[in-house]
């Protein structure tokens, strides 16, 4: 249950204000337990990290495959993709990876993003190889990429709407998967 709690001030503090809020002194705060007994829990702020990581991104994962799996065509498909990690943006869990992601973290942190990211470009290869692509791999790593800009975009709070930013990003997308 403490564990828990310390997960969901983690988020709170990472969404709120980036890495740097991310500190033992403002999780034993934010759960009203001692600085010491936050130690119990984690070794470090890595450690808090990881475990964010491993909680959050199959959750955010499997609300992207859903709205694949709804999705008829390849195309539909691409750009449920698009569209629904797009909408996450703006849930606290995505914000917190975000910021994670932003970090410097070491090496086995980095790691663990870096696989939850892998199983996001996995997903969509399918799809890619439907449409027919000859390195679908590469497509499905730079579709990402148009992806993570527009999620840049949106959290920097752009002059632009979000959801002219999604459209932009779901026209590209498209237009580029069509080649």
């Amino acid at each position: 249950m403490q564990r828990g709690a310390l997960l969901d001030a983690a988020r709170s503090l990472l969404s709120e204000g980036g890495t740097e809020a991310l500190t033992f002194p403002a999780l034993a705060e934010r759960t009203g337990l001692a600085r010491s007994s936050v130690y119990e829990y984690f070794r470090s702020r890595a450690a808090v990290v990881e475990e964010l990581c491993e909680v959050d991104f199959p959750v955010w994962a499997a609300e992207v495959a859903a709205a694949m799996e709804g999705a008829q065509t390849p195309e539909d498909k691409v750009e449920a993709y698009v569209r629904q990690q797009l909408a996450l943006v703006g849930d606290r869990r995505h914000r917190a990876v975000v910021a994670i992601s932003a970090s410097e973290l070491d090496a086995g942190a980095r790691e663990k993003i870096r696989a939850a990211h892998g199983g996001l470009i996995a997903m969509i290869v399918e799809a890619l190889v439907a449409l027919g692509h000859e390195q679908p791999r590469l497509a499905a790593m730079l579709l990402q990429g148009v992806v993570d800009a527009a999620v840049r975009r949106i959290e920097l709070g752009a002059a632009e709407d979000p959801s002219a930013i999604t459209e932009a990003a779901v026209a590209m997308a498209l237009r580029g998967v069509r080649g």
